[in-house]
């Protein structure tokens, strides 16, 4: 598998990341090891997870199956803090509450440190310095190699990049951020993607299938064993499935059948080779599910399938956002 570059730096990673938010949830130990080793023996090595991804389950699943089946030194593991379990305050992203979320991270994936760590989301009630000032402890302690925030809008992540290029001390640049990205959710294109470039961070596009229904498996009726027909999920999907999305799957499904490939490998070689996009992350429910994901490699959709598609999945972005003077 093809590797890029994280940003603005050294590290590498596969141009495809495995992702882990339904492991000790709705994936057991046995389908995360068919995955696991799938997606190695294929070249891949970034391998994205966070410590409430099955409150805490799918950290120390992924820590059981490395050195066990495959080694440490061949992945790239990134993992979030900053998510709560609080009605009251959904995000932490105060030092302490972040260094402590941490140390139990690398406890439940038995490893020393991870390689990439990113700050969950944004907290209003933090002082942004304090939540950066922890990712700086984390680099320069050793127990992070790079770090990155996930769900921070453009101004956030634009002065959170730039206090850490700019700040007096030695500072953590921002590798990457991590935010929905699709044919079917566009929005990062607003302002999000635009500061990344212009920063040097990679964007790792979370749901590139659009949560499943850019597969098309969603067209006719919702199969019984999809997200969509699961009552901690299908409200995940539903937002998806109205008649916007629906002229947009079925443009992926025209594509496809005119290339003689699936929906599935449209849509995720589109968001794969967006400007800025490092690594699509992509979760599956069994080996079988990831293989069918991994075949997108071979394929480069043509430039006028990827115009085509960028015209009827477009958003609407006008003042400020384009040239004022052409409105």
């Amino acid at each position: 598998m093809e590797q890029r570059h994280l940003g603005r730096t050294g590290l590498r990673v596969s141009r495809i990341g495995l992702g882990t938010l339904t492991w000790g949830r709705d994936v057991d130990e046995h389908d995360a090891a068919d995955m696991l080793k799938t997606f190695w023996e294929a070249g891949g090595t970034l391998v994205d997870t966070a410590d409430v991804y099955g409150d805490g389950e799918a950290e120390y699943l992924l820590g059981q199956l490395i050195e066990g089946l495959v080694p440490r030194r061949d992945l790239v593991i990134s993992t979030k803090a900053g998510s709560v379990p609080d009605p009251d305050r959904r995000f932490d992203g105060s030092r302490g509450h972040l260094l402590g979320a941490l140390d139990a991270s690398l406890a439940r994936l038995g490893t020393d440190h991870v390689d990439v760590w990113h700050v969950h989301a944004y907290d209003p009630d933090t002082p942004l310095e304090e939540t950066l000032h922890a990712l700086d402890l984390a680099v320069s302690s050793g127990r992070a190699r790079y770090a990155g925030v996930s769900n921070f809008c453009g101004w956030q992540l634009a002065k959170a990049a730039t206090w850490q290029l700019a700040a007096p001390g030695h500072r953590t640049r921002l590798a990457s951020t991590q935010l929905e990205y699709s044919l079917l959710q566009r929005g990062v294109e607003r302002e999000v993607l635009p500061a990344a470039l212009d920063l040097g961070i990679g964007l790792l596009p979370s749901s590139p299938l659009g949560r499943g229904v850019l597969t098309a498996k969603y067209r006719n009726a919702t199969p019984p064993d999809s997200r969509g027909a699961s009552e901690h999920l299908a409200p995940f999907v539903a937002p998806y499935l109205d008649d916007t999305a629906t002229r947009i799957v079925d443009a992926v499904q025209t594509a496809a059948d005119g290339l003689a490939v699936t929906p599935l490998q449209v849509a995720l070689a589109w968001v794969r080779d967006r400007p800025g996009v490092a690594a699509p992350i992509v979760g599956a429910r069994n080996a079988q599910q990831l293989t069918a994901a991994l075949s997108v490699e071979a394929l480069t959709l043509p430039d006028e399938i990827c115009r085509a598609l960028d015209d009827v999945s477009a958003p609407v972005h006008r003042y400020p956002d384009h040239d004022w003077s052409t409105l």
